[in-house]
């Protein structure tokens, strides 16, 4: 028997964070999946005075019973609990206990004082999680129309085989996104005209050659999607991704990006690739980073 699909979800009671909760309620896991509920009541010193932080625990703790019940609106034997590690360190860590594939979260936490700042929990996760990561400053309570970065990369692969074991729910569309950065033009202005003019025919010869495989790669895996029951369109777009990206999002209604982060090594994980971390920094919607 397959291991179960499991997925960690962090609350601290702030509005991204109960976004981020409905979104794994509405969002297509796989049949045989599992849920976990974590609220961490650690990292909460910040200059306070022993009353303070005794009222800030109490209020966080008090956020693990509503995510126990709402977990378990979808997954029965759903259970939730409290950590007394600092956010990050205690979403890291019951990340590995759990075998999670994907953990959960909000993209800024507010709480009763404002510990997590400009969604610094958030960013430190998605760079050292072993496992993708799901963030959410607005809530997609349906999630059905996905709009999904690709290049060809290892990482990208890596979003691609995660979304071949969800369920694609009825009514979906998959818009699969490739963009391509313009070639640098030299300047030519110097240049004689006869030289000049081949030179511009061998970079109309590499950019039609460039277009092509990227087509024939958006193809392959737009196959591979189908074959999972996925309603996949194809997009190969020219520009900077992370705009292109944020367009096409917006254009197709779209209820989650999904990306690839960096790469997966211990070293590589210390940075986030600029799409991913602009993602997070300013798409409207919750955006699914993919290991």
């Amino acid at each position: 028997m397959s291991e179960p699909f499991r997925i960690l979800v962090a609350s601290d009671g702030s509005t991204s964070s109960r976004a981020a909760l409905e979104t794994v309620l509405g969002f297509p896991w796989p049949a045989a999946s599992r849920a976990r509920g974590v609220v961490a009541l650690g990292g909460t010193g910040g200059g306070f005075g022993r009353a303070a932080q005794t009222a800030l625990v109490r209020s966080l703790h008090a956020n693990v019973e509503p995510l126990r019940k709402a977990l378990r609106r979808r997954w029965p034997e759903a259970d939730a609990m409290a950590l007394h590690e600092a956010p990050a360190e205690a979403l890291l860590s019951e990340a590995r206990r759990f075998r999670a594939r994907v953990v959960a979260l909000g993209w800024r936490g507010h709480g009763t004082f404002r510990r997590l700042i400009a969604g610094s929990v958030s960013r430190r996760l998605v760079a050292r999680a072993p496992c993708s990561v799901l963030v959410a400053r607005k809530a997609s309570p349906s999630v059905q129309r996905l709009v999904v970065g690709f290049d060809g990369s290892p990482t990208s692969r890596s979003a691609l085989r995660l979304l071949e074991q969800l369920e694609p729910p009825k009514g979906n569309r998959l818009y699969l996104v490739q963009v391509l950065e313009p070639l640098l033009q030299p300047s030519l202005a110097r240049v004689p005209a006869a030289i000049r003019a081949a030179m511009r025919q061998q970079l109309s010869r590499m950019e039609t050659r460039r277009r092509r495989q990227a087509i024939g790669g958006l193809e392959a895996a737009a196959a591979s999607l189908r074959g999972r029951g996925w309603r996949v369109s194809i997009q190969l777009r020219s520009g900077a991704p992370l705009a292109e990206l944020l367009d096409t999002v917006k254009e197709r209604a779209a209820d989650v990006l999904v990306v690839g982060a960096i790469g997966v090594s211990r070293i590589e994980r210390v940075l986030l690739g600029s799409v991913a971390a602009g993602a997070l920094d300013r798409c409207a919607v919750p955006v699914l980073i993919a290991r």
